[in-house]
């Protein structure tokens, strides 16, 4: 199961997370997102658990949980959308 974790105080790294994660099953990846322009980090990043059971239980204890004096939002991932063809243009 692929895990959105947002709201990360930027110092949050990904062993971090990996160390938080594992306590709910195997952790196969963690990649948090870092800005192209400064290399720091953007706030949110992503984990995958190799268990949907794992996963879910996860979410249901991470979400809004503390880390770093910041209240962690973590989810199941939406698949990313090309938003381009959703775009309005007003004249």
């Amino acid at each position: 199961m692929n895990i959105y974790v947002g709201n990360l105080h930027y110092g949050v790294d990904e062993e971090d997370l990996r160390g938080i994660f594992e306590e709910y099953g195997e952790v196969s990846s963690v990649k948090i997102i870092i800005d192209k322009f400064t290399g720091k980090s953007k706030g949110f990043g992503f984990v995958e658990l190799t268990d949907n059971e794992a996963g879910t239980k996860a979410i249901e204890a991470l979400n809004d949980a503390e880390l770093e004096g910041r209240n962690m939002k973590v989810n199941e991932a939406r698949e990313k959308t090309d938003n381009r063809d959703n775009r309005r243009f007003d004249n």
